[in-house]
């Protein structure tokens, strides 16, 4: 393990996400994996990518209390942006559709917040943007897409990491792990700082 300061800890990952656990176990951690129903509602001032930083913490303090000393929680939330609109999972085939034909032709921002939170440190989250550039998708690669994928556990409708990706995606200003929902650099060092942090 790289991370050595994390030697004896329980690494905790609350998403039942199989594209999450991936990253996290990129960084060679083997995390624990946890899920409960938690409220991703915000307040209708909170807009931007400051929902992602809120939802994210947010799920960060519903773990919190059941938290051990030696225990190193990591949560993360993920919206995408087309202006003024945040697009978050769709919830039928209607929306998905609209979705993704919004996106089509168009340049959007995703935004993935990520939280390392310890009982000694607290909860410290942090936001990482993402800049994705749409071609023109076709209606027969929309209804496809949906059909086959089924693209309602993801925010705005498409997984980077698959079809839509592949045939829709002209271009990515950023990181690519943090289209996919969990960015992988400002992780790593949240996660390099615990020791030194406590230290100090």
């Amino acid at each position: 393990m790289l991370l050595k300061n994390l030697h004896g800890k329980r690494i905790i990952l609350a998403s039942q996400s199989p594209r999450r656990q991936e990253l996290v176990k990129g960084l060679e951690l083997e995390p624990v994996i946890v899920s409960r129903e938690v409220d991703e509602s915000y307040p209708e001032h909170i807009q931007g990518t400051d929902v992602a930083a809120y939802v994210t913490r947010k799920k960060a303090e519903a773990y919190l209390p059941e938290l051990k000393e030696n225990d190193v929680l990591i949560t993360g939330d993920t919206v995408v942006l087309l202006g003024n609109r945040i697009f978050e999972k769709p919830q039928s085939v209607a929306e998905a559709k609209e979705m993704l034909r919004a996106l089509s032709g168009n340049t959007h921002t995703v935004a993935s917040g990520i939280a390392v939170t310890t009982l000694a440190q607290g909860i410290r989250v942090e936001v990482d943007t993402c800049e994705v550039t749409f071609i023109d998708l076709s209606d027969a690669l929309i209804d496809h897409y949906i059909a086959a994928y089924k693209p309602f556990d993801k925010a705005g409708s498409y997984g980077v990491q698959d079809l839509m990706g592949f045939a829709g995606v002209e271009r990515i200003h950023g990181s690519y792990y943090t289209v996919m929902g969990l960015p992988t650099l400002p992780l790593f060092r949240l996660l390099e700082s615990i020791e030194a942090d406590a230290i100090d």
